[in-house]
């Protein structure tokens, strides 16, 4: 069991975030949200923000730091795709992307850094995708967004290494998810035949890694890419 820390994870209303959430209240820590609508699991707070408006975050930081603590642990989850071939992609369906999946994890990031330099310890998990550095065709924009979080904990974590703060990536795969189940049957069993674990993942297994990467025993982890995908791009 990890000491209890207080916990933000971005976009915990739903899917991932949401199973991270989840994980974390269940391991004993003092776990908060945001979200833009919705809310996160039970014995979460919820606070709303909105990660493409620093003033936004800023609001949320305080927030949780004035009921719940200074936020020792920050997962930035908050995602959006607006996927299309790149021929017929827009520059706004491109910026927009960026500015929520890439920037946002800066401003979270950012905030969340003062705290734990003051305190001297900190956890940052930012939650890529297997097509960040594998690739995918009508997701120039997600793909270049996902893969630039890892750039990101690289940095970070040479910036702020000496005073006993990780920056790390998870990078999931195929997700059971709503989004998922949608998929005609079809298409999620070609899916499935390029995964050497012939499955998709469930959130908790996301979640799981997520918790571990944040806890007391993954302190000489930093700028590292975890794949949880079943083999499918294997960090790569």
């Amino acid at each position: 069991m990890s000491t209890p820390r207080t916990v933000l994870v971005t976009g915990g209303n739903r899917g991932i975030g949401f199973a991270i959430a989840e994980e974390f209240v269940a391991q004993g820590h003092r776990v908060a949200v945001t979200a833009r609508s919705g809310n996160g699991p039970e014995g979460t707070l919820t606070v709303k923000a909105d990660v493409t408006d620093a003033a936004s975050v800023d609001a949320a930081f305080a927030e949780v730091e004035a009921a719940l603590g200074p936020v020792e642990v920050v997962v930035a989850n908050a995602g959006i795709t607006r996927d299309t071939l790149m021929m017929r992609m827009s520059e706004d369906d491109f910026t927009s992307v960026i500015d929520t999946n890439l920037t946002g994890a800066f401003r979270v990031v950012k905030r969340a850094s003062k705290g734990m330099l003051k305190a001297r310890f900190g956890r940052i998990v930012l939650i890529s995708s297997v097509v960040g550095l594998y690739g995918s065709a009508g997701q120039v924009n997600y793909s270049a967004s996902k893969s630039g979080l890892v750039g990101l904990a690289r940095s970070v974590t040479r910036e702020l290494g000496a005073r006993g703060i990780t920056a790390n990536v998870v990078a999931p795969g195929f997700i059971e998810t709503d989004m998922t189940a949608e998929l005609p049957e079809a298409q999620q069993a070609e899916y499935k035949k390029n995964i050497p674990a012939g499955r998709f993942a469930s959130p908790a297994e996301v979640a799981k890694a997520v918790a571990w990467l944040s806890g007391d025993d993954a302190g000489y982890i930093s700028g590292a890419v975890i794949p949880v995908d079943g083999g499918l791009g294997m960090g790569h």
